[in-house]
């Protein structure tokens, strides 16, 4: 793989094993750069799984672990298409009602989410570990909150790091 090629690669650590992303942005080149930048930083290391809904999907991405906080960055604009719907392994970056506030949040499909579709930014996709994903503990109720998540060990680009 070239350097090119692994500039797109994220390596994401998780209890289950090892998860590899593939960011699109071809689709969402200022959210894919978020993802990239934070995950370089060590942003994403020991940060919990704290929304994970069954047959829907595991949202992950806020340090405080309550769905309400981000990085210190500031939001992204929206960045929709109708290029790509939201498949199983596609990746989501999470927001408020407001299009515009997607920060450092993403979510990780389990099912295909049609009415996701043109609604939310898709900044990437696992390409290989999505059975991993699928062992990510759920949560309980209509929010799919998690008392005890699983969290991401390690978050990193693969450019530089070893195969």
């Amino acid at each position: 793989m070239s350097s090119e090629d692994k500039n797109d690669i994220i390596h994401m650590d998780i209890p289950h094993g090892r998860v590899i992303i593939k960011l699109r942005p071809d689709l969402a080149p200022k959210a894919a750069e978020r993802i990239r930048t934070l995950a370089a930083e060590g942003f994403y290391d020991n940060v919990p799984f704290h929304r994970v809904i069954p047959g829907f999907m595991a949202q992950g991405g806020d340090p405080t672990g309550t769905g309400m906080h981000g990085s210190k960055l500031p939001d992204l604009p929206a960045e929709f298409t109708n290029k790509a719907k939201f498949e199983r392994g596609t990746i989501g970056m999470a927001r408020t009602s407001d299009p515009n506030s997607a920060n450092s949040q993403f979510f990780i499909m389990f099912e295909p989410s049609p009415h996701l579709d043109g609604q939310y930014t898709i900044v990437g996709e696992v390409i290989e570990g999505m059975e991993n994903v699928d062992k990510i503990k759920h949560g309980s109720g209509m929010s799919g909150m998690v008392k005890d998540p699983d969290r991401i060990s390690r978050m990193r680009p693969a450019v530089g790091e070893k195969s």
